[in-house]
């Protein structure tokens, strides 16, 4: 059988959501990857940085926006000692200005994922997946990565049913 990782990064407090400012106990992408384990099963990791970003949506989304015109990698608070054992990686995230949030980029260039499936899944409040795909194969180039779902942020938490169906395509 399959050795199965969640790995997803998830902004919890203010976010965006149908066209205002919400303040959330818990991410988007945090309940979808705690759909998909309760539909597949697998290790659940949180990619979370050292430093937090502002608490303010839109304080937010310029530090995201500045970190990704200088490519940078945010430090991460912990890391896995390996991914040497799993086949197949769920890899969560939200869309910030058309790719994941650059400490996604931190965790995928910290392992090898030569050979590896990686499932990407995202939370968004209308760009879909944005360019995040094709940022994930130039990051992974020696993974495969397989096709996304995308979950608009504000159906999340009703999106099991989903969620759960796509999961399980894997």
């Amino acid at each position: 059988m399959a050795k199965i990782l969640i790995a997803y990064y998830s902004r919890k407090g203010e976010n965006y959501v149908n066209g205002s400012i919400k303040n959330l106990a818990k991410g988007n992408t945090e309940i979808v990857a705690e759909f998909i384990q309760k539909a597949v099963g697998g290790d659940l990791f949180e990619i979370d940085t050292v430093k937090n970003y502002p608490v303010n949506y839109t304080e937010c989304t310029n530090v995201a926006k500045i970190e990704i015109q200088q490519k940078a990698r945010p430090e991460l608070k912990k890391y896995l000692p390996s991914v040497e054992v799993y086949d197949k990686i769920f890899l969560g995230y939200p869309i910030w200005w058309s790719v994941p949030p650059m400490a996604v980029s931190t965790f995928l260039e910290h392992y090898d994922f030569s050979g590896k499936k990686i499932i990407p899944f995202a939370t968004h409040e209308g760009s879909g997946l944005g360019g995040s795909i094709s940022y994930l194969k130039k990051i992974c180039p020696n993974a495969e990565i397989l096709n996304g779902v995308a979950i608009h942020g504000a159906n999340a938490k009703n999106s099991e049913t989903e969620v759960s169906n796509w999961a399980k395509k894997f």
